[in-house]
């Protein structure tokens, strides 16, 4: 089978494609078309992985209950987080939307698995984290086809995750990633959220690069 070739114009697209990929906050309630949500996670699955390990795990989280638990663990944490700052700062925090959690059609709870029998270990013996890296690609594999797809991602991290896992009920050698919301967003643009309110400006690329 001959390669693909990616010309001009798809280069492009692509581009526009991670320019437009934004964490989502606000969502619409509608749910998402059927199949939807396991096309995105079939993306994940195209993910590279260490020693092709393939140690991400997907909860699918459609419980009302386990929902109200999730929301009522972000709201303790959300509090305590807004305490580290103080005057403007803390009122701008306290003015941010950080989670979709109560419009969002669906959650998904994103853990790895700390000690997967695939991949029999290669590459990830003086770098065990490379599990977790894995993961976190196969994350973004998933957000930028969600978004081709007109389908918004957002990452809950305001979140204690040991008491997410006891809520999920899942393997202790399971370590949580993320917690996603997903739907369709009220808006679509290329600029992100907290660039727009003023709590964090893009850096340019000299800043995070080094030569040696």
């Amino acid at each position: 089978m001959s390669p693909p070739e990616f010309d001009e114009h798809f280069i492009q697209r692509l581009d526009d494609l991670m320019v437009w990929r934004r964490d989502v906050r606000h969502f619409k309630t509608d749910p998402l078309a059927p199949g939807m949500l396991d096309d995105i996670l079939d993306r994940a699955y195209l993910a590279p992985s260490v020693g092709n390990s393939q140690p991400w795990r997907f909860v699918k989280i459609n419980s009302p209950a386990l929902r109200t638990q999730i929301i009522e663990d972000f709201m303790e944490c959300n509090d305590a987080a807004l305490h580290d700052y103080a005057g403007e700062t803390a009122k701008l925090y306290a003015s941010l939307k950080l989670a979709g959690l109560q419009d969002a059609p669906e959650h998904l709870a994103v853990f790895v698995n700390t000690a997967p029998e695939e991949g029999l270990g290669l590459g990830r013996k003086t770098m065990p984290e490379m599990l977790h890296y894995s993961t976190v690609t196969a994350l973004m594999q998933m957000w930028l086809y969600a978004r081709a797809r007109h389908v918004g991602i957002g990452w809950v991290s305001i979140l204690n995750p040991e008491r997410v896992k006891t809520i999920v009920d899942v393997p202790p050698h399971w370590d949580f990633i993320s917690y996603l919301c997903i739907g369709y967003p009220q808006q679509e643009t290329n600029i992100p959220t907290l660039e727009k309110v003023g709590w964090q400006a893009r850096v340019n690329r000299e800043k995070f690069t080094q030569e040696r």
